[in-house]
């Protein structure tokens, strides 16, 4: 015969109700107390305390069984983009132990299922980057090409009054034509997959500092753990914006560039003496990086260090087993 524990939740709020009403029937038939029209303050009381201990025994006794319930639904409505790794503790009761098994079996469905399409998605932008990257070289650079070695000869045959014209044409098209260069290479960040994810990051420092003047001060782990591709291509690009916001937006005149071991990962931290937040709203930018942390399980914080202005952008990612295919 199965245990009481292991009883459908129905049946046994049926069963608990049926004993209590049965023991209240019980005690009213023994007991020399009577109930009728006519009865004293004494008697009204003592059916208004058994009343209330029927009603306190009834609570009790259905706690148990209903409060495993309520624990799911919380943890339910609990459950987002950040929780799916969430698991309920296994409880004693018999009847509700397969709703969590079910409960705890689902999460980790969909937290599977959000790791690959996730992995898909950061493919699928990748590529598209890589396109425009190709595009933009092949296209737009090669025709800007062409335009320079034109206005070169239009240059050489042209009267003197109009060659310092031409000169200045020839100057913006070969500003127009290094830049998209350099936008198709932060587009295809070919250091990455040829020099690690630690070389990548030195070269954007770099980079900076050359462009722009600010100085950039590296901080970087030599023991960082094994990153998947997907993970190493989250961090630089988080940093990538991080670093273009604080030189181009925030005004900043130096930055700090960390990544260090965190005790379930790796963190990513840029910090800038720039203008900070000032309680604006979040643009597209810090959007943008939220979006890619996502897609790696990782948990992006903003925040403004210190009433002297700043920014500190800190990337968490956990470093877990690849994603089966």
């Amino acid at each position: 015969m199965a245990s009481f524990s292991s009883l459908p939740v129905y049946w046994r709020v049926c069963l608990i109700n049926a004993a209590l009403f049965l023991l209240a029937t019980v005690i009213l038939v023994v007991s020399p107390t009577s109930v009728g029209p006519d009865m004293s303050l004494g008697e009204l009381g003592v059916l208004a305390v058994g009343l209330g201990a029927i009603m306190v025994a009834n609570a009790l006794l259905l706690r148990s069984s209903l409060v495993p319930l309520d624990r799911l639904v919380g943890q339910m409505q609990r459950m987002d983009l950040q929780g799916l790794g969430e698991r309920l503790p296994d409880t004693r009761d018999g009847s509700l132990q397969p709703l969590v098994t079910s409960f705890n079996a689902m999460s980790s469905r969909l937290e599977l299922e959000r790791a690959r399409s996730n992995a898909v998605a950061l493919a699928a932008q990748e590529a598209e980057r890589h396109r425009i990257a190709r595009e933009l070289h092949d296209e737009i650079g090669q025709g800007l090409t062409v335009v320079l070695l034109g206005l070169q000869r239009a240059v050489a045959d042209a009267p003197p009054a109009l060659a310092d014209e031409l000169r200045t044409v020839q100057e913006t098209a070969r500003a127009s034509l290094h830049e998209v260069r350099e936008v198709a290479r932060r587009l295809r960040p070919g250091l990455l997959q040829d020099l690690g994810l630690v070389s990548a990051l030195s070269a954007l420092a770099t980079d900076l500092t050359t462009s722009t003047g600010t100085a950039v001060d590296r901080r970087f782990d030599a023991r960082l753990p094994p990153l998947s591709e997907e993970q190493e291509l989250v961090l630089y690009r988080v940093a990538q914006e991080a670093l273009t916001n604080a030189a181009r937006h925030a005004g900043a005149r130096h930055v700090r560039l960390q990544l260090g071991v965190d005790p379930d990962g790796v963190e990513l931290v840029v910090a800038d003496d720039g203008r900070g937040l000032d309680g604006s709203p979040e643009g597209s930018g810090l959007r943008g990086m939220r979006e890619r942390a996502l897609l790696v399980g990782g948990r992006l914080a903003v925040r403004s260090p210190g009433t002297g202005g700043g920014t500190e952008i800190r990337l968490r990612v956990p470093v877990r087993a690849e994603v089966p295919a």
